[in-house]
């Protein structure tokens, strides 16, 4: 029985993969934020990216990458400059609801981890939606504008409680320019 479960497994996977597309590619962000003490710091993300498209809707995918800036969650946690790198990984699940010859429109499902350096973490679940331009069979530029879902903050002062926020973040520390290339 375990030899048929693990062949069936097995032949399910390979007709997956030879169905799936690979690819590989990245954003970057640049973004002006405001913190709580009157200072304006930017903010620059860099954020590699690896993927397989199941179909013509569905991809699979996660994102990891350095941030270097503001945390998010400064003005209601911190009082005092909270200049910041951090390490962010974010598995997805995208969804192509809209199929164009040239512009697809797209929203990445996906739950991310934060880890900022001497500040705190961040978790989040959300969506992030967002469009694929094609500049022929191989290679797209994407852009992701913004997020909803909830994200929750834990700072490393244990003098700090928890910050959490549910809704729409369309600031400009949540826009990212990529290119991907499809194998």
């Amino acid at each position: 029985m375990k030899k048929l479960l693990m062949t069936l497994a097995a032949a399910a996977l390979m007709t997956i993969s030879a169905q799936a597309q690979a690819y590989i590619g990245g954003s970057i962000g640049i973004g002006s934020v405001k913190i709580f003490n009157g200072d304006t710091e930017t903010t620059y993300k860099f954020l590699p990216e690896v993927g397989f498209a199941l179909n013509n809707d569905w991809s699979l995918g996660v994102q990891a990458g350095l941030i270097k800036g503001a945390c998010d969650f400064s003005e209601a946690a911190f009082t005092q400059d909270t200049e910041a790198e951090a390490v962010t990984i974010n598995p997805y699940a995208r969804y192509t609801f809209l199929h164009g010859k040239v512009v697809n429109a797209f929203i990445d499902g996906g739950i991310g981890y934060t880890s900022y350096d001497d500040v705190g973490s961040e978790f989040n679940i959300g969506l992030r939606p967002g469009l694929s331009v094609k500049l022929n069979n191989k290679a797209s530029i994407v852009t992701h504008v913004g997020f909803l879902g909830y994200r929750t903050f834990n700072p490393d002062n244990d003098n700090m409680d928890n910050a959490h926020a549910f809704g729409l973040d369309l600031d400009g520390s949540n826009i990212t320019f990529g290119l991907y290339y499809t194998f």
